[in-house]
């Protein structure tokens, strides 16, 4: 473009929709792999600090992963009001672990993920995502399969989060988006429990695969809700959904929010407090319309697809 000048030679271009793409500048590739269940960059980036991508998705950057990471565990946990023990499947960056250690009821949290070169990649050049939370004495780290640990576990869970990659068909994850992954979930919480999605996108255009995935839950859940957070790096909104067998207060008071805060974690909160959850859980109206009309559920046998990979470039 005319009078642009542009910072970077090396660009990873995330392909958003059949028409869409969002491309990041990367000033340095800190480490690569091809495991055996993707391919992962970890990348300083001109605008958004250190990030991971797999399989060419933008899964956080440092500068901005809290406005993922806050309305993905704290939500749920508040729900329950003193969780105890927290199980999270995926994660590898270690943030979503980091931010369920700030709640002083927890004792344990229990993470899964398939592929351990991704996370130790994470411990090594991402430690400002994680901030030494693999070493705390309530961390247990577990690599294995997701599913697995759900068919095998005896254990019960007061929360469980799904932090999840995207369903990419050839990628490790669209399988735990269906209806049966939902069932398992549910069968290892606690009376009580609450289990929360990374959802997908929830922009006009892409909306169908959220839209779909609160209809699944809700053939699982008694209790289901959508809600929302703006993340810059992912380009649209994205989405999460909680499920449960209790009630969700979808109108909390913000001054008991932020009492629960002040009395059960130990702060440092950036994005989430009592004014901020009462407004990202009064869900759009085009989203709400999107999932009244959608009728589908995602099974093991009509899993969902979630669009496209990215692709490096350079230029």
């Amino acid at each position: 473009m005319a009078g642009s000048n542009t910072g970077a030679d090396l660009w990873i271009t995330e392909y958003i929709t059949p028409w869409d793409i969002y491309s990041h500048g990367v000033t340095k590739v800190l480490a690569y792999k091809k495991t055996p269940f993707q391919e992962m960059y970890i990348v300083e980036t001109g605008a958004y600090g250190k990030g991971l991508v797999l399989d060419g998705k933008w899964q956080s950057c440092t500068g901005d992963e809290f406005l993922y990471h806050e309305p993905l565990v704290h939500p749920a946990m508040i729900c329950h009001g003193a969780p105890k023990k927290v199980l999270v499947l995926g994660g590898g960056e270690g943030a979503t672990i980091r931010e369920i250690l700030r709640w002083n009821t927890v004792e344990q949290v229990m993470m899964v993920d398939i592929d351990g070169e991704v996370v130790e990649a994470c411990r090594e050049h991402l430690p400002e995502m994680h901030q030494n939370a693999f070493d705390d004495p309530r961390t247990n780290l577990v690599i294995g399969d997701a599913l697995e640990v759900l068919d095998n576990t005896t254990e019960q869970w007061d929360v469980i989060i799904s932090d999840l990659s995207d369903p990419i068909e050839s990628g490790p994850s669209f399988q735990l988006f269906t209806k049966e992954y939902f069932e398992k979930a549910k069968r290892v919480l606690a009376p009580g429990g609450f289990f929360v999605l990374q959802a997908g996108p929830v922009s006009p255009s892409e909306l169908k695969l959220h839209a779909r995935l609160v209809k699944t839950m809700q053939a699982v859940f008694s209790n289901v809700h959508s809600f929302a957070s703006a993340v810059p790096t992912y380009a649209v909104p994205w989405g999460f959904i909680v499920g449960s067998e209790q009630a969700i207060n979808t109108r909390p008071e913000p001054d008991t929010i932020d009492k629960l805060l002040a009395e059960n974690t130990t702060g440092g909160l950036r994005f989430l407090d009592g004014i901020t959850l009462l407004g990202i859980f009064q869900t759009s109206a085009y989203v709400r319309r999107a999932i009244a009309e959608e009728t589908e559920v995602f099974t093991l046998k009509e899993p969902p697809k979630f669009f496209g990979k990215g692709a490096v470039e350079e230029k």
